[in-house]
């Protein structure tokens, strides 16, 4: 199976989000790559920085402003084993950056992203149409997400 590897196109940002990424998930900078003559970016400037956060390859390319725009369209997904993981992530992403509903967050580059628990999905596939209706509603009303208040709601009768 082939190796799939995300591209985020940055304006000039790309090493500065790199290090960022890699100091939150205790990543590593790889590979650095830099423009030559032959442009389009300043020669000697960064063109792509690769970079391993756990067993997840990423590239960061600093192409320029023409196309810099991430939207909600793409996100990263983090899955939390403990509250203490979703509030460490909220935390370190969201710095600098905005809030959203539901566990979604835009860092500080734009880049959108979900902190979940990873007993969400259980929660929400009980069966019961009724928990995961109340599942839903809680989570509704948060922007970060709350596991207790998660679980209490599925809890309930």
């Amino acid at each position: 199976m082939p190796k799939i590897t995300p591209f985020l196109w940055f304006d000039t940002q790309a090493k500065e989000a790199a290090d960022f990424y890699c100091d939150v998930f205790g990543g590593k900078v790889g590979e650095v790559t830099y423009y030559s003559e032959a442009g389009p970016g300043p020669k000697g400037s960064v063109l792509t920085v690769r970079f391993d956060l756990g067993d997840f390859e990423v590239v960061a390319l600093n192409g320029g402003p023409a196309h810099y725009n991430f939207s909600e369209a793409f996100s990263l997904a983090v899955a939390c084993k403990s509250q203490e993981e979703v509030d460490y992530f909220w935390g370190r992403l969201s710095e600098a950056g905005e809030e959203g509903q539901c566990g979604w967050l835009k860092d500080r580059y734009g880049l959108s992203w979900q902190i979940v628990p990873s007993a969400l999905p259980e929660l929400l596939s009980r069966g019961d149409p009724a928990t995961t209706e109340r599942v839903m509603r809680a989570m509704f009303q948060m922007k970060k997400l709350e596991l207790a208040v998660l679980e209490k709601a599925a809890s309930q009768p």
